[in-house]
């Protein structure tokens, strides 16, 4: 909460075919984040951890966008535990899975992991305007 703060609008795609779209949320971004860490340059590959066990992977290019940031709240108000509060990753470009709820953790790798949902027939990436929805290492 010491870190610069941004107020952010975005729209919010799930893989089950609905958006929202103009959601408010305020947090940190993802740029100023980084400013913060060292990351080993090999790094290509992210697999965002959370509480309960879940994961999923993002590649770093997908990561490192302006327009991603990690939210604290909703509408004004404290993010929801079922909206994935306490914290949870936003990455509006990608479909809503790859924006991880309860977020506890971020292991930088220098190469692609599965994620939970990735291991379990979703596809690798997950951008909405392509429908790239589910893998084509199940079909």
């Amino acid at each position: 909460m010491q870190m610069p703060q941004s107020n952010f609008t975005a729209d919010f795609h799930c893989v089950t075919t609905w958006s929202k779209l103009d959601v408010q949320w305020t947090g940190v971004k993802v740029l100023d984040f980084m400013q913060q860490i060292e990351v080993d340059p090999k790094a290509v590959h992210i697999m965002e951890h959370c509480y309960g066990g879940y994961t999923t992977n993002i590649a770093i290019e997908d990561f490192l966008r302006e327009e991603n940031f990690f939210a604290h709240t909703l509408a004004g108000e404290p993010l929801p535990t079922d909206h994935g509060g306490p914290l949870r990753l936003v990455v509006p470009h990608l479909y809503a899975w790859k924006s991880a709820k309860w977020l506890n953790g971020l292991e930088f790798l220098d190469h692609q992991e599965l994620g939970f949902w990735e291991r379990n027939g979703y596809h690798d990436r997950g951008e909405p305007f392509a429908e790239e929805r589910y893998s084509s290492r199940f079909s």
